[in-house]
């Protein structure tokens, strides 16, 4: 009977029990929110990049537009040899800049902007939780 009570006294009482979990539980939440933070800055600096690459692109297509309305208009204007490197030219241009636009759709594309760890350890947490509880 005696060991019963001395086993009683030293466990915490409910309210005790109840504050420290809420308190650990808040710490987990701030790290949660910090770890979202991080894996969500990361991926917008790579959907940043992209968009670069797309702005990038879309200006090289468009010098590439210009250079092949410069070629057409000599071609219609003076019929001389000229025309042929400035298509040529507008030609290149115009691939480098389709280059550019399609390699930062596909990749903007395949970019999952959802914080997968975070995510992950969202669902551990609620699982250590709920056993903290029983």
């Amino acid at each position: 009977m005696q060991r019963m009570n001395e086993t009683r006294a030293t466990e915490k009482p409910l309210g005790d029990l109840f504050g420290d979990l809420a308190s650990e539980v808040s710490e987990l939440v701030r790290k949660e929110v910090a770890l979202a933070k991080l894996e969500v800055g990361q991926k917008a600096k790579f959907v940043g990049r992209n968009i670069g690459y797309l702005a990038v692109g879309g200006a090289v297509a468009y010098a590439a537009v210009l250079t092949i309305m410069a070629g057409i208009v000599l071609v219609l204007g003076k019929v001389m040899p000229h025309w042929g490197a400035a298509l040529l030219v507008g030609a290149v241009v115009a691939v480098v800049g389709w280059l550019l636009v399609t390699k930062a759709l596909s990749a903007l594309q395949e970019t999952d902007m959802k914080p997968e760890q975070t995510v992950e350890t969202l669902k551990e947490d609620a699982a250590w939780v709920k056993q903290q509880i029983k």
